[in-house]
């Protein structure tokens, strides 16, 4: 039977019960007696130890361990966590040629966030590519294509204002969550290493910093050969850019048996575009729709994977609002060839 662990009412009451045993006469639940005190200072210690004990108790096993403590779990079972990084990019500068951009120049984009050139730069043509990472790891210091930045301080000779290139500034990710370390950590409990089996290479690419989700492929492209691919659900868009595929495919080299031969690739993403008549209809109800179906396509796609039609339709009828709807498309399960991942297309709200 577990233990219950007692309420400061319960507390109290023992400690008053217990002064009354051992002092004949005395009434401990007098208001302003100095038993009453003395009742609610014992009651009170007591329920702090209870609830150190409760703490050591949880922190004791890694599926309920926080903190330090689950820290301490990863550190025995050699499960990294996983540090933020920073996003990387390049901007385009304008000015005089032969003006020079220093290396460890700042920039600043519009909501404070910073970034530092990371190679020195020279205007030819009347602009400059500046390679540039963001001061601080994180999610926060990625941007999109056409962003605009300014310098912190004039550069003689250059425009104040530059501009993000097509690529974006990719990368950036933030540490890893105690609920993802956790899930590390019992999933090595759970599957010890087997010497390079297929929960091994799912193992390993989580241990990169940003990959979520990884999928193996045994045997791919025939014997001694193993696929590999994954997902960043942390960022806007989860499908990984060439840095990110080669970042785990390098991770993966030092760790894979000598004999394999490892292709790590991104899945190709299919958008799942629906047609949806809800009811009642408003712009709360469509915003909860959506996010029902984007936690469907993070528990269910699957590389080659089929979306069930009924679990579709489940995902909009659980939404936050909704009292019943009509899905037009898709209208059957949605199959997928190798390779392909399902993700989060457009809505057509009918």
């Amino acid at each position: 039977m577990p233990f219950s662990r007692p309420t400061l009412s319960t507390l109290l009451e023992r400690a008053r019960g217990d002064i009354d045993a051992r002092m004949p006469g005395a009434d401990s639940r007098l208001r302003r007696s100095a038993l009453d005190v003395l009742a609610r200072t014992h009651a009170g210690a007591t329920h702090g130890l209870y609830g150190y004990l409760d703490s050591i108790a949880l922190n004791g096993l890694p599926d309920t361990a926080t903190g330090d403590y689950l820290l301490r779990w990863a550190s025995i079972l050699g499960v990294t966590p996983k540090p933020a990084t920073a996003a990387t990019g390049a901007v385009t500068a304008s000015g005089v040629n032969g003006s020079i951009i220093p290396i460890a120049t700042v920039l600043q984009r519009t909501d404070a966030v910073e970034y530092v050139t990371t190679a020195e730069a020279i205007i030819a043509g009347g602009v400059a590519t500046l390679a540039v990472e963001a001061s601080l790891p994180g999610a926060d210091g990625q941007a999109t294509s056409g962003t605009k930045m300014t310098f912190v301080s004039p550069v003689a000779g250059v425009s104040a204002e530059v501009t993000v290139t097509a690529a974006g500034l990719v990368g950036g990710t933030d540490a890893e969550a105690e609920e993802a370390l956790r899930g590390r950590v019992l999933d090595r409990l759970r599957q010890p290493a087997h010497g390079g089996n297929a929960r091994d290479y799912v193992r390993w690419a989580r241990e990169v910093p940003g990959v979520t989700r990884a999928w193996v492929y045994p045997l791919m492209n025939g014997l001694g050969t193993v696929g590999l691919t994954f997902v960043m659900d942390g960022r806007e868009d989860l499908i990984p850019e060439a840095g990110d595929v080669a970042a785990v495919a390098a991770w993966i080299a030092d760790l894979r048996p000598v004999t394999a031969a490892v292709d790590v690739f991104a899945p190709t993403p299919v958008p799942l575009n629906l047609t949806i008549d809800l009811i009642p209809d408003s712009d709360d109800i469509r915003v909860a729709v959506e996010q029902e179906l984007k936690d469907l396509l993070a528990r269910d796609a699957t590389p080659g994977g089929t979306l069930l039609i009924s679990r579709i339709r489940e995902a909009v009828s659980i939404a936050a609002g909704e009292a019943d709807h009509v899905l037009t498309a898709p209208t059957a399960n949605v199959a997928h060839d190798a390779g392909e991942l399902a993700v989060m297309g457009t809505i057509t709200w009918s």
